[in-house]
C-alpha cells in the first residue's frame, strides 16, 4: 500500500501544476457533514495541506487568517489535515480558532483515494490557489514569503 501511495503521489506531482483542474474530492468536516470542493466553483479557493504536528503549519496560520478577513466574500480556505485522529484535529481546529471550511483526510482509504497523494503533497505545509473555474492558479510549498502578495495580487485582478 505504502507503494501505491508513493506511485500515486509521484504521477499526481507531474499533473497538479498551474493551469491543470483541481482534482475534485469529497471529505468529512467537523459536524461530522460531506465537504465537496466543487461545491465552490464560482469562487477562489486556498487548500492548506497541514497537520496538528506541522509546526510550520501552525506559523502560518495568523497570515492565513489576515487574507480570510481581507477577501471574506470572494475567497474560501479549505483546511485538509492530514494524518490526525478525528479527536487530534478538532482540539488543534478549536485550538487555533481556524474560522474556514476545515476537513479530514484520515488516510483511511485505498492511497489512490488520499487526497495528499492525489494532489502530489511531499511537505506541509502546502497551500493551492484555485481560481473560480477550478483550475490551478499557484502551489505554495512551505511556508515561504510571497503568498499572501500572490494571493492579493489574484483577489483584486
Amino acid at each position: 500500500l505504502q507503494l501505491e501511495g508513493l506511485r500515486v503521489r509521484r504521477e499526481a506531482a507531474g499533473r497538479i501544476k498551474p493551469g491543470a483542474e483541481a482534482p475534485d474530492f469529497t471529505l468529512p468536516d467537523t459536524e461530522g457533514n460531506d465537504f465537496r470542493l466543487s461545491s465552490l466553483r464560482g469562487k477562489h479557493v486556498v487548500l492548506d495541506f497541514w497537520g496538528s504536528w506541522c509546526v510550520w503549519c501552525i506559523k502560518g496560520f495568523p497570515e492565513l487568517k489576515d487574507c480570510y478577513e481581507r477577501h471574506k466574500g470572494k475567497l474560501e480556505i479549505v483546511g485538509i489535515d492530514c494524518s490526525d485522529s478525528r479527536e487530534k484535529w478538532l482540539e488543534a481546529v478549536a485550538k487555533h480558532e481556524l474560522p474556514w471550511i476545515n476537513v479530514l483526510d484520515t488516510r483511511e482509504r485505498r492511497p489512490a483515494e488520499v487526497i495528499d497523494n492525489r494532489y502530489g503533497i511531499g511537505a506541509y505545509p502546502t497551500k493551492i490557489l484555485i481560481d473560480p473555474e477550478g483550475r490551478i492558479v499557484e502551489i505554495f510549498v512551505g511556508e515561504r514569503p510571497g503568498f499572501s502578495e500572490r494571493l492579493d495580487k489574484e483577489l483584486n485582478k
